[in-house]
């Protein structure tokens, strides 16, 4: 059975679990597919025998419009301490910022790692950063959170140029993270080091999502969700560099690690579910009526035309399972690339966002003590409403400002320290669940003096 996961609410850094880590992989060839449904021999509740215990679960795409297949893949072995304190100069571990909206730690923190990249490759990496962050940040609700992202690029420089397994099976490169395609010997199973990955994403202040863009025009990729990440980001994908579907390996795989979304998709042979209701929101035993009368998961979408396209209701199979489990549409990208999300699938990523990224970010420090006649600035993008207090008395009159006087705002001049605050709140009409509402609220306060 596919492993479960936990969803949580605040604080936004989210502890990941598992001792071993558990990868969901994703990748997609222009080469023709076996059929839709049918599992590879390394299917998911194979027991993969003692010799192969310690391994990772992956799942792959094998072409556009194909269905994933899984497979279990080697886990990274433990880095030694000569490894761990290796810096082969020439930049390397170098952090770069390529969009910076607000300070590490308000923000989510997106980092990219390039591997198969020389000395001199470098700004070839952050070109190819720029380049496929803005196939990402094109995508909804990507597209209307921009302001929400930090995105950093930390220099990994490789002996050679390129990655293993490019252009055939038996090309070996001598990388900074070890990306190979013809993981386990599936060659769009663009597979890495998690262990070496980890040991550059620490680099940066406060990754939240690591990406790692292999130096290929190869198309594959991966995305590992549930690793034990020391550094606290929510798992790590893997895409070519520069092939122009890469973007849609990395959309899919947030869908799961900021997300949190199930898969849409199943197995033919997987038969009928039996077990418990599934904790992901976009999976469900029950029928679209049933999800209505007891008021369950994306009930609130039902019948809405959905960006996916068709009409949000509870069709059968998903989950890896033919029968016994729904999903919210026919066809989101949570189970074909190339698709958008559905709106469930929207309402979850957007929470995911605010899981990590405030939603009002402080231009005057809040750490410091501020003057009664000095201005006090926020920033917050569109859609977000500001509502300003004065010792929990709200100050009705600077209602949306993002500059306000707190002389102005009536905090008297008696030479006693007094609370200035503002409560900043997404109203967006993208979230109807009330369990996820406070993810769209935060308040920044300041102590005021004469």
């Amino acid at each position: 059975m596919p492993p479960t996961h936990r969803i949580s609410g605040r604080p936004r850094r989210t502890p990941l679990r598992a001792a071993l880590a558990t990868a969901i992989v994703l990748t997609a060839a222009f080469a023709a597919t076996a059929p839709a449904g049918t599992a590879s021999a390394a299917g998911p509740d194979r027991d993969p025998g003692p010799e192969r215990r310690q391994t990772q679960r992956v799942e792959y795409f094998t072409g556009p419009g194909a269905h994933p297949r899984h497979t279990e893949v080697p886990a990274a072995e433990p880095l030694s301490a000569k490894e761990r304190a290796t810096i082969k100069g020439d930049g390397d571990g170098d952090v770069v910022p390529i969009v910076q909206t607000g300070p590490p730690g308000s923000k989510l923190d997106v980092v990219f790692i390039g591997d198969g990249y020389t000395a001199s490759q470098q700004e070839d990496f952050h070109a190819d950063v720029r380049a496929n962050w803005a196939k990402v940040a094109a995508v909804q609700p990507y597209a209307s959170y921009k302001s929400l992202f930090n995105v950093w690029a930390v220099n990994a420089v490789s002996r050679q140029s390129g990655v293993s397994g490019d252009p055939t099976s038996g090309t070996v490169k001598d990388t900074a993270l070890g990306s190979a395609f013809y993981c386990d010997g599936i060659e769009r199973l663009l597979c890495v080091d998690t262990n070496k990955v980890e040991s550059y994403a620490k680099k940066a202040a406060d990754p939240d999502l690591v990406i790692v863009l292999a130096n290929s025009t190869k198309y594959g990729g991966a995305g590992y969700n549930d690793i034990t990440s020391p550094s606290g980001y929510d798992g790590i994908a893997t895409a070519s560099s520069d092939h122009a579907r890469s973007d849609q390996v990395l959309v899919h795989e947030t869908g799961h690690s900021l997300g949190k979304l199930a898969d849409e998709y199943w197995y033919d042979e997987y038969g009928t579910y039996t077990g418990a209701e599934p904790w992901e929101s976009n999976s469900s035993k029950l029928t679209a009526d049933r999800l209505t009368a007891q008021k369950k998961k994306w009930y609130r979408w039902i019948g809405q035309t959905s960006p996916d396209g068709g009409t949000v209701g509870a069709y059968e199979g998903g989950g890896y399972y033919p029968r016994g489990l729904y999903r919210p549409t026919t066809d989101s990208i949570m189970r074909t690339l190339g698709r958008q999300f559905n709106l469930p699938g929207r309402e979850a990523m957007i929470a995911g966002f605010h899981r990590h990224a405030s939603v009002v970010t402080p231009v005057t420090s809040t750490e410091r003590v501020v003057r009664r006649d000095a201005k006090v600035a926020v920033e917050a993008p569109d859609g977000i409403r500001l509502r300003w207090s004065v010792d929990g008395r709200e100050a009705g009159r600077a209602r949306g400002d993002t500059v306000v006087s707190p002389r102005a705002l009536g905090v008297p001049a008696d030479g006693r320290t007094h609370t200035l605050s503002v409560r900043a709140t997404d109203v967006t009409d993208a979230v109807r669940d009330p369990k996820l509402k406070p993810l769209l609220s935060d308040t920044l306060t300041w102590r005021v003096t004469r």
